[in-house]
């Protein structure tokens, strides 16, 4: 698949500037007034300095909005110009972290592109005929409608998400976003209260439940769905999830960045897997690099011929302290290729063995895939010879 649609054919002209000596109350209001995914942050001259979405504000609750400055959220998001590609702009979307970028000419910024204008731009051409089911996530994070706010805070940073079904006794009665959060309890009428949020009234807030903030009846969709018809009804629902159910039973989730991923890889040249790094709070040096693309080409190596066409994305944070200060490290891999899809995770104290771990588990994956084993004899061999079977008497 390809797409030769640039950034200049759908990014936004319109956008809203802010200082970076503003406060995030003041940013809460700019976004309210203006209805923009993200504001860009000038210098005191006037002169690019990144670009701060209202979700980072609200993610921080350790911060008092009311004193805390632009310059304490704002992220150095990278440039893209009105030629590009859209599969470029998504790949960099993909490992910043980032869902909007800053679009410029003759260096200066004349517009923001985000990730639903990508998706958007892409579904139109051919590629948007394809069924949901070729990109769905089928992995679920569900939460139920008794959770508390806090405890939700916490799934999402914990599994690095924003939105979630919502369950109540096994059954979906809805679903809950970032967004939610930020509508019912930290987007304030008067924006010079929201720094009164803290004490008792924070403490409230954290407990209050899923159920009351909750949107509902859930938004579904069947497997069957084509890519143009999902992108269709995220944006008449305004949502940037669907939930995908097969009868009456989940079947798996479709969100924004799972649209992002297959676009990101429109632009290889050849047949190949390849593997696209997104990093939070993490610093990853060139021996762990050189260590993390030495794992990932012995994989390469044995499994290019099979799976052909695909990227691993790799994700990777850190979360929690030790009493010594430690951090562990947290890896999401999404190995997406034309012969499937396949997931795992990993948790440990390195790079390094986090991101092996993970590898080896997808490793796995790929090595007990019944369509993969029916059709390849070679690697139903190397299955076989993987399985460690009980020693017995006999």
């Amino acid at each position: 698949m390809s797409s030769s649609t640039t950034v200049g054919e759908v990014f936004s002209k319109k956008f809203t500037s802010v200082s970076k000596e503003a406060t995030l109350t003041q940013c809460l209001s700019l976004f309210k007034k203006g209805m923009v995914p993200v504001l860009i942050v000038l210098d005191s001259r006037g002169r690019y300095e990144g670009i701060l979405a209202q979700r980072w504000i609200v993610r921080s609750r350790r911060l008092d909005p009311s004193k805390a400055k632009v310059e304490r959220l704002m992220r150095k998001a990278p440039e893209v110009g009105e030629r590009d590609s859209l599969s470029k702009a998504a790949s960099l979307m993909i490992e910043n972290s980032l869902r909007e970028l800053p679009v410029f000419s003759e260096g200066k910024v004349v517009g923001v592109v985000t990730d639903e204008h990508i998706i958007h731009g892409v579904v139109l051409t051919g590629w948007g005929n394809n069924k949901i089911e070729g990109i769905m996530t089928k992995q679920l994070i569900v939460v139920d409608e008794e959770e508390s706010i806090g405890g939700l805070l916490n799934l999402f940073k914990e599994h690095n998400i924003s939105h979630a079904p919502v369950v109540s006794h096994g059954k979906p009665v809805g679903m809950v976003s970032i967004r939610d959060v930020i509508d019912h309890f930290f987007q304030p009428i008067d924006p010079e209260r929201f720094g009164e949020i803290v004490g008792r009234e924070k403490f409230e807030v954290l407990n209050a439940t899923v159920k009351n903030i909750m949107s509902s009846p859930l938004i579904t969709i069947s497997p069957e769905t084509s890519l143009k018809e999902a992108d269709k009804k995220m944006h008449d629902s305004d949502v940037s999830s669907l939930v995908i159910v097969r009868g009456e039973k989940l079947a798996g989730i479709v969100t924004k960045r799972d649209f992002l991923e297959p676009i990101a890889q429109m632009e290889m040249k050849k047949p190949t897997l390849a593997i696209q790094f997104s990093v939070k709070e993490l610093e990853i040096d060139e021996t762990q690099r050189d260590f993390i693309m030495k794992d990932f080409d012995s994989f390469r190596s044995r499994f290019e011929k099979i799976l052909e066409l695909g990227t691993l994305f790799v994700y990777m944070k850190t979360h929690g302290t030790t009493h010594k200060g430690d951090q562990i490290v947290h890896c999401r891999l999404h190995l997406r290729t034309v012969k499937g899809s396949f997931f795992s995770s990993a948790e440990g104290w390195s790079v390094n063995e986090t991101f092996h771990m993970g590898l080896d588990r997808i490793e796995r994956q790929v090595l007990r895939s019944k369509e993969l084993l029916e059709h390849n004899h070679e690697l139903a061999s190397e299955y076989l010879e993987r399985i460690n079977f009980p020693s017995t008497d006999f």
